[in-house]
């Protein structure tokens, strides 16, 4: 009987850790003195991290990912989402930037990030959608459907309610954009890929609670309780997904971060908490209040500041590391 329950345990505990989510991370390249794609692909296999999220079909980087077991989000950028809206394009864009790469790892195929129709990309809205049917169809057609995934990249921006968050929902002039989008991947079993930023929630109104920090529950809303604002921002998304006929889409988060310089809670010490505690809470098996269970694959941004990147200060400090790849929080336990 005591070996039985030894192997049993065991077998739960192998169980557990198989299902262990791991943590991705964004890699941008606007910024400057920045290491070669091949070193950065070495940098995150000393660092154990095994997900990587590009913007753009950067050859020297894809290069780079030959034969490596870094599983990648790979980027259709915003202004050549018209040119994707011809299958023949389409086509010819899988086949050079994913055919063509047969020993690269594809996992996701990101089509737009954060097309908005009330923000700075509003002329791309008509876009998306035609898209990514065309690339899903051109993955279909290569035989890869099974191991890519089409999706697009929101953001909370979208929502117009998200408190508590089985209020959430898109606003109104989002809907005619998101629904379609959120129907067509209920429809082709593919997931919703959304950016969650606490930091630009309010954070200083209740900082632990941003910084996973918390020592009780903050929020209750309808009896689930929400102690840390990245879960509800979340379940915020999984609502209003619901209420457009998403209930089933899985969520990944394709990018959440602190920066750590441009505000009083940009801070580095604050960065590296937030960073530390959303890889602990995210490859725990817990999952959300509204979603327990459930995985949540996440991708942390990023994995270096980005001095050229336009906006307010703060963007530009969101890495994880130092041009001479140094950590900036100390070691991360990524996996």
């Amino acid at each position: 009987m005591t070996t039985k329950l030894l192997l049993l345990g065991l077998l739960i505990n192998f169980l557990v850790v198989k299902d262990a989510q791991a943590v991705g991370v964004c890699y941008g390249r606007n910024g400057d003195g920045l290491p070669s794609p091949r070193d950065v692909v070495s940098l995150y296999q000393r660092n154990g991290i095994t997900k990587m999220r590009i913007y753009d079909p950067h050859q020297p980087t894809l290069e780079a990912l030959r034969g490596t077991n870094i599983e990648l989000m790979i980027g259709v950028p915003n202004d050549a989402l018209q040119s994707l809206n011809n299958q023949n394009a389409a086509n010819t864009w899988v086949r050079d930037n994913i055919q063509s790469y047969s020993n690269v790892r594809f996992r996701y195929i990101a089509v737009g990030n954060e097309v908005d129709p009330n923000n700075g990309n509003s002329q791309y809205v008509r876009f998306v959608l035609p898209a990514m049917q065309n690339v899903f169809n051109a993955i279909r057609a290569a035989g890869l459907g099974n191991q890519i995934k089409v999706s697009t990249a929101t953001y909370s921006g979208l929502l117009g309610s998200s408190f508590p968050p089985s209020n959430g929902a898109f606003r109104d002039n989002v809907r005619g954009f998101i629904e379609p989008i959120i129907r067509f991947l209920a429809q082709n079993n593919l997931p919703m890929l959304a950016n969650i930023y606490p930091y630009f929630s309010d954070p200083g109104s209740n900082l632990p609670y941003a910084l996973f920090t918390a020592t009780r529950p903050v929020v209750n809303d309808n009896g689930r309780q929400y102690s840390n604002l990245f879960d509800a921002i979340l379940d915020a998304h999984y609502a209003a997904q619901a209420r457009l006929g998403g209930g089933n889409v899985p969520i990944v988060v394709s990018e959440s971060g602190w920066p750590s310089s441009g505000t009083s809670v940009a801070t580095v010490a604050n960065a590296g908490t937030y960073n530390r505690n959303l890889i602990a809470h995210v490859r725990g098996t817990t999952g959300t209040p509204l979603k327990p269970g459930r995985s949540i694959e996440t991708y942390l941004f990023a994995m270096f500041d980005e001095n050229r990147k336009p906006g307010n200060e703060e963007e530009k400090h969101f890495g994880l590391f130092s041009p001479a790849q140094q950590p900036k929080y100390g070691q991360l336990n990524f996996n």
